[in-house]
């Protein structure tokens, strides 16, 4: 089924799936040749940034990737690394292995007058589908478990946890200060809304100050709240994205509704490797 409009234009992940519906009803079924979270038609009215916006994204064109990664010495160093209190990273060890490309999905069930009502069922998608993908995603990124699906942040081995200081701004500019202590720059930080407007916004020039630096925030539900994730996300990650994406009706396993009905799947690609997760910190803010 093309994502096409008729004067070449890409549609919109729901217009093209309400279209495919038109031709085949429930058992219509779309490929995308993009990864459609990047299309939530709310990034383009507010400027909210979601998790994977943290991190560097590098097309895959196998399912598999090769990856390289840095860790703290694993065993005894057998020679003088000059200046190596100076510079941590010198005595770091070098290491590569390869990530496999895994899926995440997101599920929502359709009235079925809806697909009668092709405006309708496109926005449906659009709006509640891929801002279900968006939230898995988020998930997947920040604490996925690993295994058959996305290993996240919160259970990459490497990651160093911060108690927390005096106060929640103190544990924050701690974390960045530790970033830079390793020879990166925190770039990013990952925390729960309920800190965000409890702890920072409103809280002087902080936020301006951590913008004018190039640090971007993701707030999202996935971390823990009293926790924020602070680490340069440019150089020490990278999320290797297939720019494959789907949308189909399917049968959804148990667990995801507490009801039986209509139900739509999309399903995105990725892996998120780490390659320097001594260049991410998980501080406590109180």
């Amino acid at each position: 089924m093309s994502t096409k409009g008729i004067e070449g234009t890409e549609l919109s992940p729901g217009r093209a799936f309400a279209n495919a519906v038109i031709a085949q009803g429930t058992k219509a079924s779309v490929e995308f040749s993009t990864t459609i979270t990047d299309s939530f038609p709310g990034f383009k009215r507010r400027p909210r940034i979601a998790v994977r916006g943290l991190f560097k994204v590098v097309k895959a064109e196998q399912p598999r990737v090769k990856y390289w990664y840095e860790t703290r010495p694993q065993s005894e160093l057998t020679e003088h690394v000059i200046d190596a209190q100076l510079r941590q990273e010198a005595t770091f060890e070098f290491h590569s292995d390869q990530a496999q490309l895994k899926p995440t999905t997101a599920w929502v069930q359709v009235n079925p007058a809806l697909l009668d009502d092709p405006e309708a069922l496109a926005t449906f998608i659009d709006y509640r589908l891929l801002v279900r993908l968006c939230t898995a995603e988020n998930q997947a990124l920040a604490r996925g478990a690993g295994g058959e699906r996305v290993r996240g942040l919160l259970e990459t081995p490497g990651v160093t946890r911060l108690a927390a200081r005096e106060t929640p701004v103190a544990s924050l500019l701690a974390a960045c200060n530790r970033v830079e202590q390793v020879g990166g720059s925190a770039d990013g930080i990952l925390m729960n809304p309920e800190d965000f407007y409890r702890h920072f916004v409103g809280q002087g020039s902080l936020l301006k100050d951590l913008a004018d630096m190039g640090v971007r925030i993701a707030r999202a539900r996935m971390v823990n709240p009293g926790t924020v994730i602070v680490g340069d996300y440019t150089a020490a990650a990278t999320i290797f994205d297939s720019g494959r994406s789907s949308i189909r009706f399917a049968e959804p396993p148990k667990g995801i509704f507490p009801r039986e009905g209509l139900a739509v799947c999309g399903e995105i690609h990725e892996a998120l490797v780490v390659h320097l997760p001594t260049h991410f910190y998980v501080a406590s803010l109180v």
